[in-house]
């Protein structure tokens, strides 16, 4: 569905991603994991067409995107969920929803159904839809960065450090949410540090170590071997959802 080929990304006269080889397939649910400064927004963000590649091709069903505009991908269904949520703190949920549909220029009485849908799967987010997203607490705020991006109508969702901040219970929903989209057969991409918890929905994984790849293989794979993550992840929380 997406793949990234030799892909090298630098911000001035520094390389933060080198080289890196990376697909995902249709209805996969891949982690991308390593240390704080690995290079995995780095990637996600080449990927959504918010960094420009300095070298290197991403395909996205087909067609070389890598010099295509963010919005182009959004408009052919990829979908990125930044770090730090990136809400517009002033406009209420239902706005900040609104604006995940922007680009399908359609007017709200056409975008009704999917706002219902998608509030339907965020009950507290129905509850606090005329709330500023300022408001809300650091777990809400994250479900209305997933919600938008969910309005968006992605084929590929990808999701940047979703539990950055959060309390394990809040973690756990998420992934549970998560769990959710990828049983009703939405592809995700999820950049993160909480290990085991990743692993644990995650078809295959992989692992960054200052921008290059240096593990993959299936979740199955990685979880079995500790020593190996231990290696390039000892730093990243050990939370587990339970």
């Amino acid at each position: 569905m997406i793949s990234v080929e030799a892909l090298n990304v630098s911000y001035g006269p520094v390389t933060a991603v080198r080289g890196v080889d990376l697909t995902v397939g249709d209805g996969e649910v891949v982690v991308v994991l390593g240390r704080n400064g690995a290079g995995k927004t780095t990637t996600l963000k080449a990927m959504a067409g918010l960094l420009p590649a300095s070298s290197g091709t991403i395909v996205l069903d087909g067609s070389d995107v890598t010099a295509e505009p963010a919005e182009d991908r959004v408009r052919r269904g990829l979908v990125l969920v930044p770090e730090g949520r990136g809400m517009f703190a002033e406009l209420t949920v239902r706005e900040n929803l609104l604006m995940g549909a922007y680009h399908r220029r359609q007017p709200r009485s056409k975008l009704r159904p999917d706002l219902d849908r998608v509030t339907e799967r965020f009950p507290r987010l129905l509850e606090r839809i005329d709330q500023t997203a300022g408001s809300l607490s650091g777990g809400e705020q994250q479900m209305l960065a997933v919600a938008r991006g969910l309005m968006s109508e992605p084929k590929i969702l990808m999701v940047d450090e979703p539990s950055l901040g959060l309390a394990p219970i809040v973690v756990e929903q998420l992934y549970e949410l998560f769990h959710d989209l990828a049983s009703s057969g939405l592809t995700l991409v999820i950049v993160e540090q909480y290990v085991q918890v990743a692993l644990g929905i995650a078809d295959r994984a992989y692992v960054l170590d200052k921008g290059v790849v240096v593990l993959t293989g299936t979740a199955g794979e990685l979880s079995s071997s500790p020593e190996l993550i231990d290696a390039y992840l000892s730093s990243a929380p050990e939370e587990s959802v339970a």
